[in-house]
């Protein structure tokens, strides 16, 4: 085992991952920069890598009717204070396979790193993905994260998608989530972030339901204080009968930070029906108070709020 595997390992943990790389149940993958320093399949999965100048191109393909039991653990970062990684990753569910990836994408001590994400999903007929992304970033602020993904979820399918990053700074983040949904299908996208100092936090996060019967949920949950900055569009677009979508937006500001919520709800047939809810707000004043009268300082109740509401 390398030094720089070891050292992966260790902010993963700090991410939040658990020790499973030496379970042979668990399907891996670590990837530092541009290197791949580990990867173990599991039956019905396949994966492919290239090492690039920059990152690494992935494959990946689940066969048909494969229903992988224990979550993929996916783990990408760098290491030093100054670097760039490109992960390409165009993943396959065939028809009537189930799969659930959780990826951690760690970058402890970065000072001028950028991490770019380009991701595409497809599942076909009757298939199911559950994605989970977890965010490290260390203190400094010093990061620019850029995931990208196109998502097409076929008949009868189920697409369920987390983006999670409340440990360190945000630095800068520019999130574009965009799906499309067939018939019957089922999308849900959760994210989650907190931004604090001088982050800029941009999510934006499309859905169409062009399929009898599709269903989506947009749900965004975006905090953001100090001097930080966010926007976030939502939009939602049903063009089929029986269709139903919903978009959900809450972002909360302390001190001098600024919040926009943009819900975008576009219906196309009169049996479809598309709903949304946006707020932006401080936190409860209440709930504040109550946890100073137990001791606490302002700043550490807000952040006890923030988290929870969060997570």
């Amino acid at each position: 085992m390398n030094e720089d595997y070891k050292l992966m390992l260790k902010a993963y943990q700090q991410a939040g991952g658990k020790d499973i790389f030496n379970d042979s149940n668990v399907a891996n993958l670590v990837i530092h920069k541009n290197k791949v320093l580990g990867k173990h399949l599991v039956q019905g999965l396949i994966i492919n890598t290239k090492e690039t100048d920059n990152g690494v191109d992935i494959d990946m393909t689940v066969k048909e009717d494969t229903v992988i039991d224990y979550p993929v653990h996916l783990c990408f970062g760098i290491l030093p204070k100054e670097g760039k990684q490109e992960i390409k990753i165009n993943v396959l569910i065939k028809k009537g396979a189930k799969i659930k990836l959780l990826a951690h994408c760690v970058f402890p001590n970065a000072i001028k790193v950028q991490h770019i994400m380009d991701a595409n999903y497809i599942l076909e007929e009757n298939a199911s993905l559950q994605y989970d992304e977890v965010h490290y970033h260390g203190t400094t602020g010093g990061i620019e994260v850029i995931p990208h993904a196109k998502i097409k979820i076929g008949k009868g399918s189920r697409f369920l998608t987390s983006f999670l990053l409340m440990k360190g700074r945000v630095g800068k983040l520019d999130f574009d989530y965009q799906a499309e949904v067939d018939e019957n299908g089922i999308l849900e996208m959760m994210t989650n972030v907190y931004g604090y100092e001088d982050d800029l936090i941009k999510v934006s996060e499309g859905a169409k339901l062009f399929g009898d019967g599709a269903k989506g949920l947009i749900k965004s949950r975006i905090a953001v204080r100090d001097n930080a900055k966010t926007e976030v569009i939502s939009e939602m677009e049903a063009s089929a009968p029986h269709t139903r979508g919903h978009v959900d937006c809450i972002e909360i500001i302390q001190g001098k930070a600024e919040a926009k919520a943009i819900p975008i709800v576009n219906v196309l047939n009169e049996k479809a029906q598309v709903t949304h809810e946006a707020s932006v707000g401080r936190v409860n004043q209440k709930e504040l108070e109550t946890l100073m009268s137990r001791g606490l300082k302002e700043n550490e109740a807000i952040d006890i709020i923030v988290r929870g509401m969060l997570n």
